[in-house]
């Protein structure tokens, strides 16, 4: 079985959270750039002396697939790479992955990650 993991973190630490995955062997993963808001229900801004709210804070999501073996490790590594201890640090989320296919060679589930 495979896993797939979704990791919605603030974007300054996106950097560190790569790093820290390419260092556990992650080869692939994909980065989206995202707005959402969860308890911290987004927050007032000024511009030009006219205050307005900001409901959507920009985060980034990143999206691995994973054998299900590794998925702890990889959970871990990235709780701890985007850990700031600040409110909108973020959330994970693993699913079943059913298959997967390389469109290139059409190798098959884990082999195909």
């Amino acid at each position: 079985m495979m896993k797939k993991i979704e990791a919605i973190i603030k974007p300054f630490k996106l950097d560190d959270v790569k790093e820290a995955l390419n260092g556990v062997g992650i080869q692939g993963m994909t980065i989206s750039e995202v707005k959402g808001y969860g308890r911290q229900k987004g927050h007032k801004e000024i511009y030009r002396g006219a205050e307005y709210v900001v409901d959507f804070i920009p985060k980034m999501k990143i999206e691995i697939v994973v054998n299900t073996e590794r998925t702890d490790q990889i959970i871990e590594t990235i709780k701890k790479s985007a850990f700031t201890g600040k409110i909108g640090d973020g959330k994970i989320f693993i699913f079943n992955v059913e298959d997967a296919v390389r469109v290139r060679t059409g190798e098959k589930g884990k082999d195909a990650i």
